[in-house]
């Protein structure tokens, strides 16, 4: 068969290729599905297209899925060949891959070439979460706030034992002083330890650091470039099944409203989205997604927070500053959680960060019934997150990151001891 270098096969192409695979003749085929072999030879040369109904019926004779010989569906899946090929030290293998007849591979064994695919992106998953694991020791702020911590309380204690271990008189109520500042720096001390420890035996627990949630936010960040574009964030399959759904919703909620209309509205709206909802005649939920995801004048630094009606955040896209924990923490008193009890209203609440930054936010709550009167009801929450200069006036509510990195002692919504010292 003769060797092609282009990277796209087309319909025609892949019926032959699947018929010889199969050592089918080309007149057994086409009595089967109901053309003359003339007809099918011109098809399988590019020369003739083939509608849906002739589609099904050579996918059923052929006894391959009718979307494996759809044309241009490969070229994804020859690019994770090459890919997979190009990952693979030399030293391992006998010799370098014929890349040229990777769409030959594909159409002869699309089996073998998924499990040569997924087995390739499991790999690189795996080296991914590796990589993540180095990071995660350099950088994750828990981490680094906890061995802060350790050192800080090393510092008060050897400091202390230094002015007590010199010559001289310290006069008694000083030195009770100095013991009382040993025993709490001790104390400090022992506790930052145990949490550190008990962290770091999390990560085995932990399992994986990057979950299919952590890509898809990654991908956003990115600019959601191609979903199967070699080396992106996408490496699970659950991650790209969900990037593809969010992209889905992204581009229906884009055709009811339109990229043009919502900039024109929020130009005139002064940073109100609930003016914009107004102007426009739309959902308020709508318009608060759309303005997170286009960031139109006004709302540049915007984030977005959804959470679903167990209060588990299904979308993280933060505003600057924002303090954001890892999925799966989030602090209480965020206004997010409150609009899960108070659906259709919208609820507008400044908060302080640890860091003394502001922010504007608007939360509001939705129900629905997707599966009718008898289905079940579904809650869903989201917070608009404006940048700080649109804070101003009205109460406001200190919130922190996760429990176990907060610093604010006094707050009423805790759930366990920080490993930081309290303020």
């Amino acid at each position: 068969m003769k060797q092609r270098s282009a990277t796209r096969v087309l319909t025609g192409t892949r019926i032959r290729e699947r018929r010889l695979a199969l050592s089918r003749r080309q007149a057994d085929v086409a009595r089967e599905v109901g053309i003359s072999p003339a007809y099918l030879n011109l098809i399988e040369h590019n020369r003739r297209p083939v509608g849906e109904e002739l589609m099904t019926r050579l996918a059923d004779v052929l006894h391959v899925p009718a979307e494996e010989l759809a044309a241009g569906r490969e070229e994804a899946r020859i690019a994770a060949l090459r890919e997979a090929a190009a990952r693979l030290p030399e030293a391992l293998s006998d010799g370098p891959a014929e890349l040229e007849q990777a769409p030959e591979f594909l159409a002869r064994f699309p089996g073998w070439a998924g499990v040569l695919i997924a087995t390739a992106r499991r790999a690189e998953g795996l080296e991914r979460q590796l990589v993540g694991l180095s990071d995660r020791m350099t950088q994750d702020p828990y981490l680094l706030a906890t061995l802060h911590e350790v050192l800080s309380a090393v510092t008060a204690l050897r400091s202390t034992a230094s002015i007590l271990a010199e010559e001289g008189e310290i006069p008694p109520d000083w030195r009770r002083r100095f013991h009382a500042n040993l025993d709490e720096d001790s104390l400090r001390l022992s506790q930052t330890a145990q949490s550190l420890v008990a962290y770091l035996d999390s990560f085995e627990a932990d399992g994986t650091i990057f979950t299919p949630q952590e890509e898809v936010e990654a991908w956003l960040a990115a600019g959601a470039p191609e979903i199967e574009a070699p080396g992106g964030p996408l490496v699970s399959d659950a991650g790209r099944a969900m990037a593809r759904d969010h992209q889905a919703r992204m581009a229906a909620e884009a055709a009811i409203l339109s990229d043009e209309d919502l900039a024109g509205a929020a130009g005139r709206a002064a940073g109100d989205p609930l003016q914009v909802a107004a102007l426009l005649a739309r959902p308020l939920d709508l318009v608060m997604r759309r303005l997170a995801a286009l960031r139109p004048a006004g709302f540049e630094t915007a984030g977005l927070l959804v959470c679903d009606g167990s209060g588990a955040l299904t979308l993280r896209r933060p505003a600057p500053g924002f303090p954001l924990p890892r999925p799966g923490d989030a602090c209480p008193l965020w206004p997010l959680f409150q609009a899960l009890a108070a659906p259709q209203t919208a609820i507008r609440l400044y908060l302080e960060a640890p860091d003394g930054g502001r922010f504007h936010t608007i939360s509001y709550g939705t129900r629905s019934q997707p599966e009718g009167i008898d289905g079940p009801v579904l809650t869903r929450a989201q917070m608009l997150i404006l940048p700080a200069a649109a804070a101003s006036g009205g109460p406001v509510i200190r919130i922190g990151p996760a429990c176990r990195i907060c610093p604010r002692s006094q707050c009423p919504a805790r759930r366990e001891p920080s490993i930081l010292a309290t303020s």
